[in-house]
């Protein structure tokens, strides 16, 4: 497994933008599928998107599609999510997951290794 810390969440008004960053620990960072999930309370956590350990492979929920972007750096053990045009609705808290197959998955049950969640706040 790998420990996750996620940062980058923050109070903003629609239609900005925010970059969340999740730093991993552990040396097989560069091999596992990473996701960001989002949830609000008294909702299932939400898939927002994915992406393949090559870094080329991407998968995005419908509700962020064109709008959010995920990308990584494995040298830094490092996922992002670039969020634009941010919406009222994209409040949540953000969670950073990994996963140790090369196949992208969208629920959480698929992802083993979790960071502590990072709080987005988009007033209208």
């Amino acid at each position: 497994q790998v420990q996750l810390v996620e940062s980058g969440g923050g109070l903003v008004q629609a239609g900005d933008s925010l970059r969340l960053s999740c730093a991993a620990s552990g040396r097989t960072f560069s091999s596992y599928v990473m996701g960001w999930f989002r949830q609000v309370p008294g909702k299932e956590r939400e898939f927002v998107a994915a992406i393949r350990a090559n870094g080329i492979i991407t998968y995005y929920a419908d509700s962020v599609k064109g709008r959010f972007t995920i990308s990584r750096d494995n040298a830094k053990n490092t996922v992002y999510l670039q969020m634009n045009s941010l919406k009222p609705e994209d409040t949540a808290v953000y969670y950073c997951a990994a996963r140790d197959r090369s196949n992208l998955a969208v629920i959480p049950a698929a992802f083993s290794s979790w960071g502590q969640g990072t709080q987005v706040t988009v007033s209208s």
